[in-house]
């Protein structure tokens, strides 16, 4: 559903991403996953178009992502960012909707989407009435979520989504996220820096070093097979890292 093909990119001189081929089979979830800078978010902002590679080519599906085609792709893709990345003029509905809207969607098609949506993320539909800056760290995260649903996309991309969450409130997101990926069986790709979560995510993992990916596999086999004296490092860091 995802592939990349010997894609690279470079800033001011410095190689974020080196050369990188992976594909991501169809209702999969792949975990990147390393340290600040390593080039995981990188690897989203190509697959969602958002960044042109240098060289290399990307394909959601059959369709080739590029600065033609990025705008068709995107509508194929949600993308849930920290803190959900809403906009701050807008009540939770309308940056839920905006889209749709845009797209020609009739009211009553959004007032049924929005209806299935908040049941999924469980969040109160009196809710969407307000204010991002009105709303708990974990609420809007629900609502990114919801905007990255609205469309019903074959791919969903996280970027560290639950990183800036009380540990109570991330381990309750955690558990509502594993039941929305079983639930609709999209391809994922969910990044994050905590190895634990790689784990109860991803289906695999891609280990990121230096904008390449060090070893790819479960969690089992970076434990028992580590690739490169690296792998152990960065496992041996995460501290109460378990199988479980």
């Amino acid at each position: 559903m995802v592939s990349l093909t010997e894609v690279t990119k470079t800033y001011a001189g410095r190689t974020v991403l080196r050369p990188t081929t992976l594909t991501v089979d169809r209702g999969a979830c792949l975990a990147p996953i390393g340290p600040s800078g390593c080039g995981k978010s990188t690897l989203l902002r190509v697959v969602i178009g958002l960044i042109v590679p240098d060289a290399g080519t990307v394909r959601i599906g059959e369709a080739v992502v590029n600065a033609t085609s990025a705008y068709e792709v995107r509508l194929r893709v949600g993308y849930v960012i920290q803190d959900g990345g809403l906009f701050p003029h807008l009540t939770c509905e309308d940056n839920v909707a905006l889209v749709a809207r845009r797209r020609g969607w009739a009211p009553d098609k959004i007032a049924a989407r929005l209806g299935e949506l908040v049941d999924l993320v469980r969040l109160p539909r009196t809710m969407l009435a307000r204010y991002p800056a009105q709303m708990s760290g974990g609420q809007r995260q629900r609502v990114g979520i919801m905007r990255a649903l609205m469309l019903d996309p074959e791919v969903l991309l996280f970027d560290e989504p639950l990183g800036a969450l009380d540990p109570m409130v991330r381990a309750q997101l955690q558990d509502d996220l594993k039941q929305i990926f079983a639930t609709l069986a999209k391809t994922v790709l969910l990044v994050t820096h905590d190895m634990a979560e790689a784990a109860r995510f991803g289906d695999s993992i891609a280990l990121m070093k230096d904008g390449a990916i060090v070893q790819r596999g479960s969690i089992k086999e970076l434990l028992e097979s580590p690739a490169d004296p690296f792998v152990n490092d960065f496992l041996r860091a995460q501290r109460g890292l378990s199988l479980q």
